[in-house]
Order: structure tokens, then C-alpha cells, then sequence
């Protein structure tokens, strides 16, 4: 694989924070020197909505810039925050990313939104959560920007937020005490997904114990019963949170490790 010095920018994602405790979440560029697409990947790390994994944010920012493909790794706010700060970070990083489009050469219509696990899950609300997010947020000409993303890439995701098929965790961070069946529901992707939800590329394990397969299986299902596009890869054997794989050099690691290759050969299909 050919490797691409990359330039490293930290940015805060908000001038004034909305929420509480003070906490400041920021997004990271990760832009190759000699840049091969005019596309860029918005990437939420999973952690259950209660920490942000560094093998699938910041690792996945660097493969993708490694690749000649602009990277943002998102660091929003998790538990003890609720429902909508979440949602309000990830809509934020798109629109950030579209405003400073012509800075990074990329194509404000190509953005994608990329996560593992309940980042996987953040990613396909992005894509398919629509509704007004009654918020003090700034007025600003980012807030300007489109939030739906044109393409979505999903790793191992939660989909479902309750027993026995979802992340029970997940959708306890993330609703907290404001959990009802309503809300819950209208935060379940495979329930909202229409036929403005954007491309997607799914990948999962069979024997994942953490997150059920079924989540990526219902959802592929919801986007092709709205007339989307997908591309799903189910690998036999695996552990959640495998990343770009944990686990390389073992028979199975080298197997999972294919979808690294499967998703850079997607990229350029769809234009990116």
C-alpha cells in the first residue's frame, strides 16, 4: 500500500458549546499531501456511547488518509450526555466539513459518515434521523450546511437500542432517564430509514456476541424495502470491535482484515 504523508488538525467543532459540563468536542483532519479523491469520511468512534474507541476513530481517520482519502475523526460528547447532544455533534462534524469544503479540496457532495458499534449506530442516524432538534445551537453559517450525508459506512452497528437484539448499553447511554418506547423507536434507524437514506456499506461478523449480526441484517433489509443502495458483508467468524482487525495473523483476523480493501474498492465505485 502505498503511503501518504498526511497533515494532522485538531479543530474545535462548536464556537460555543451547547450542553453542559464544559466538555468541548473537537474534530480532527487527517489530510494526505498528495490527496486521491475529492471525497471525505466523517468517522465516530463506537464505545457504547459511554467512550470513544482510538482504534476506530483515530486509527480509521489515519487508514483513510493513508489512502489518499480525507478523514475527520469526530470526537463527540458520550454519556453522561443524552439524546440529542450526540446526534447534535455528529450533524455539526458533516456540516463543518461541508463549510470548509474548499480549504480541503474536497467535494461538498461526497461526505460520508463512517462508525463502528454505537458509532455505527450515530452514523446511520445521521443518515436517517430528519427531524428538527429543538436546541440552543449556534447561528452561524456552518449551521448553514445540509447534515445528511451522501454515504454511510457502518462496522459492526448498533442498530436496535433494547434486548435481545440491540445494545442494551447503547441505548441506555444514550436515551438515559429520558427513555420511553416513542423515543426510542424514533432513534431505531431500521424504523426511520426512508428513501432518502444515503448508500450504504455494512459489514459484520456471524458470530458476533456483543452486537447481533441481525442489526446489520434488519437495516440492509429497511434500505432495500426504501429502494437504497447497499453493500453488505457478513465474514463467518469474529469478535465485535475487530477494527481494521485486531487480530491480523491469525486465520481469522486475516479473513475479517478483507474488508479494508472491500471498502476502498466501494469508495471508488460510488465516486468518492
Amino acid at each position: 500500500m502505498e503511503r501518504f504523508i498526511m497533515k494532522i488538525e485538531v479543530m474545535n467543532l462548536w464556537n460555543k458549546i451547547p450542553g453542559e459540563n464544559g466538555d468541548v468536542p473537537t474534530i480532527t483532519a487527517y489530510i494526505p499531501e498528495n490527496k486521491m479523491h475529492n471525497g471525505a469520511v466523517v468517522v465516530f468512534a463506537g464505545g457504547g456511547y459511554g467512550f470513544r474507541s482510538p482504534h476506530e476513530g483515530e486509527g480509521y481517520a489515519k487508514f483513510l488518509a493513508e489512502n489518499g482519502i480525507c478523514a475527520f475523526d469526530v470526537a463527540y460528547r458520550v454519556a453522561p450526555y443524552e439524546f440529542p447532544i450526540e446526534l447534535l455533534d455528529a450533524r455539526r462534524s458533516v456540516k463543518f466539513v461541508r463549510h470548509f469544503a474548499d480549504k480541503y479540496g474536497i467535494d461538498k457532495d461526497k461526505i460520508a459518515v463512517m462508525g463502528s458499534s454505537a458509532g455505527g449506530h450515530l452514523a446511520a442516524l445521521c443518515s436517517t434521523y430528519k427531524k428538527d432538534i429543538d436546541f440552543e445551537v449556534e447561528n452561524d453559517e456552518i449551521e448553514k450546511e445540509d447534515f445528511l450525508p451522501n454515504a454511510q459506512i457502518l462496522c459492526y452497528p448498533v442498530v436496535k437500542l433494547s434486548a435481545p437484539i440491540g445494545h442494551q448499553g447503547s441505548g441506555d447511554n444514550l436515551m438515559g432517564g429520558k427513555k420511553t418506547q416513542e423515543l426510542e423507536n424514533s432513534l431505531t434507524p431500521d424504523l426511520i430509514a426512508d428513501d432518502s437514506a444515503p448508500r450504504a456499506f455494512i459489514w459484520h461478523t456471524f458470530t458476533d456476541e456483543l452486537v447481533n449480526v441481525i442489526n446489520s441484517l434488519g437495516y440492509a433489509k429497511k434500505l432495500k424495502e426504501a429502494g437504497g443502495s447497499v453493500e453488505l458483508h457478513i465474514f463467518p467468524d469474529g469478535d465485535h470491535g475487530m477494527g481494521l482487525s485486531q487480530n491480523k495473523g491469525t486465520a481469522v483476523g486475516d479473513h475479517v482484515s478483507q474488508w479494508n480493501g472491500l471498502l476502498l474498492n466501494w469508495l471508488k465505485y460510488i465516486g468518492f
